[in-house]
């Protein structure tokens, strides 16, 4: 690559560049570069930082993050229901240490 004193404009061929845009890497003369934030670049490239980022909507995002949480409550429930039922699915004679006098004993 040339030196940046032998190059020309990107946007005007006659003109010698003064500087290359840290973007695009184009060389460009001095009316074609703007200084931004301490450095110089090209007014394509100044247009597109410039240009608004795409959010989604604030009513978007609040459904999704009440869905979200509508979501996480759901699956709680669903773990404490069936460590519940598995609970309640356990014989009474467990509960009562009757299966334990009966180990113990050896007594079947």
């Amino acid at each position: 690559m040339k030196p940046l004193a032998a190059q020309k404009c990107f946007n005007h061929a006659s003109r010698e560049a003064v500087a290359q845009c840290p973007t695009c890497h184009q060389c460009f003369c001095r009316e074609c570069v703007s200084d931004h934030e301490g450095r110089m670049i090209c007014a394509r490239c100044l247009a597109a930082l410039a240009a608004p980022a795409k959010i989604a909507p604030k009513h978007q995002a609040g459904v999704l993050g009440f869905l979200a949480a509508l979501g996480g409550i759901l699956l709680i429930w669903a773990v404490f229901y069936l460590f519940g039922s598995a609970l309640v699915a356990i014989p009474t004679s467990f509960h009562e240490g009757t299966v334990w006098k009966s180990l113990s004993s050896g007594k079947p």
